[in-house]
């Protein structure tokens, strides 16, 4: 039996990722889930959070949030709204967003503007998530 899958990573903007790895771990809208090689059939809602995946034995990360995840014969398939290798954020940039969606939840008194103000303040957290765990890895 395989030990590898493939892992293809997708935009509607462009293809970020497709890698023979031996293991993927994502953010699903219910909590994360892990796939290896041989994993049955499966298709989940991507939460917001860091995807990683295991070549050679060393983990690699990105950014991801919203869209879908689809397994099926040694193939995973990510269709995200939003994917980022851990080495294309920008740090600065990720605090930026960080301190405008806090600023924004401090300032906001809608429950609309609330919740957007969370949802952009999860994203920049992930974002800086993704992006310190790959210099821990020693991959960025």
């Amino acid at each position: 039996m395989s030990k590898e899958l493939t892992l293809e990573v997708v935009t509607p903007e462009r293809k970020v990722l497709s890698e023979t790895v031996e293991y993927v771990g994502a953010p699903g809208a219910q909590g994360e889930f892990g796939i290896m090689a041989n994993h049955v059939a499966f298709l989940s809602a991507l939460g917001i959070g860091s995807l990683y995946y295991k070549i050679n034995g060393k983990n690699y990360y990105m950014f991801v949030s919203g869209g879908f995840a689809e397994v099926n014969n040694n193939k995973v398939t990510i269709l995200a709204e939003v994917a980022e290798k851990a080495v294309e954020i920008d740090r600065e940039r990720a605090l930026k967003a960080k301190e405008r969606a806090e600023e924004r939840l401090r300032q906001t008194k809608e429950n609309l503007d609330f919740t957007r103000a969370q949802a952009a303040l999860r994203r920049a957290i992930a974002r800086m998530s993704a992006r310190e765990h790959g210099q821990q890895s020693g991959t960025i």
